[in-house]
């Protein structure tokens, strides 16, 4: 049928030509869309396939295994504390000690790569080994005679028997107490759990007090691990008391137990009043509260 022939039909004729005509280029069109979009689809699920493989190969993994998401299942884990070297504990030890699996990792690396711990401060150094952490570990560390330096162990026969160089002193037992008023860091450090850090505090604070008067005293000392109270003990006596009418108001302040308010207070009290003749002379003065007045009770002399 020749176009203009078309034109001979009636309209009726001619609206069901124009209308199949609309309707196939319609069909044609939408699969020639749906089949564009398959190859479309198919390229981009060979490239995605083939950059994977490559991937995979270039890392040494199958294109699955490289899909997976990585993620470290440790669970509620009971952080313990027990005596263990850098250099030869395993995986399950650290992470009883309380180390996060990428510290883990990284001490993995530092030993693969060579490296040794050959003293407990090196390990101060692990990436990202929190203070607070170190200062938890420190007393636990123990380095093997096979990393320590050679110059160190060369004069080990020296100072073994040198009760203020000891490095690494054999700890008490439950059976033994230390008096922890006359105790140098050497020998506080005897007690388990207690490493460089704590002796140090210990013995700062106790000569900033005059001398504990009882253990509870210890808990303040930031982060102090209560556990190593029972290894201790405090014999009657050996406190260095406050001269309480003699002292300036800074040298009142410098006890831990008085600060500036107070201190003016006493000096304000001794200006007034005269001597003080006892701690209780100070109980109706408002910064001297019934616990205060007790906590200073056992330093104070008239």
């Amino acid at each position: 049928m020749e176009w203009r022939e078309f034109f001979y039909f009636n309209r009726s004729d001619r609206s069901v030509v124009l209308s199949i005509i609309v309707f196939a280029a319609v069909v044609w069109l939408l699969a020639v869309l749906f089949d564009n979009t398959d190859e479309v689809g198919k390229i981009g699920t060979v490239v995605s396939q083939d950059s994977v493989g490559y991937k995979a190969t270039a890392k040494g993994f199958s294109a699955e295994e490289d899909a997976k998401p990585y993620y470290y299942n440790v669970g509620d884990v009971k952080v313990e504390r027990f005596p263990f070297d850098p250099n030869t504990a395993d995986s399950t030890q650290l992470l009883r000690l309380g180390l996060q699996p990428w510290q883990v990792r990284n001490i993995y690396k530092y030993r693969a790569a060579g490296g040794h711990y050959s003293r407990p401060s090196d390990f101060a150094r692990l990436y990202g080994l929190s203070a607070k952490q170190y200062k938890e570990l420190e007393p636990y560390i123990h380095i093997s005679a096979d990393y320590r330096p050679a110059q160190e162990m060369a004069v080990k026969d020296e100072v073994v028997h040198s009760k203020d160089t000891a490095r690494y002193p054999h700890k008490i037992t439950l059976q033994q107490r230390i008096a922890i008023n006359n105790a140098d860091t050497t020998l506080l450090k005897r007690i388990p759990g207690i490493g460089s850090y704590y002796a140090r505090k210990i013995v700062d604070y106790r000569k900033r007090l005059g001398g504990f008067v009882s253990l509870k005293q210890l808990k303040e000392i930031d982060g102090f691990p209560e556990s190593t109270l029972q290894y201790m003990c405090i014999p009657d006596g050996g406190v260095r008391k406050i001269k309480v009418n003699k002292l300036t108001l800074n040298q009142l302040k410098a006890h831990p137990y008085i600060n500036f308010y107070q201190a003016r207070d006493i000096i304000e009290y001794r200006r007034l009043r005269g001597p003080l003749t006892s701690i209780d002379n100070l109980k109706f003065l408002p910064d001297f509260t019934p616990d205060v007045i007790e906590r200073l009770r056992p330093y104070m002399e008239y």
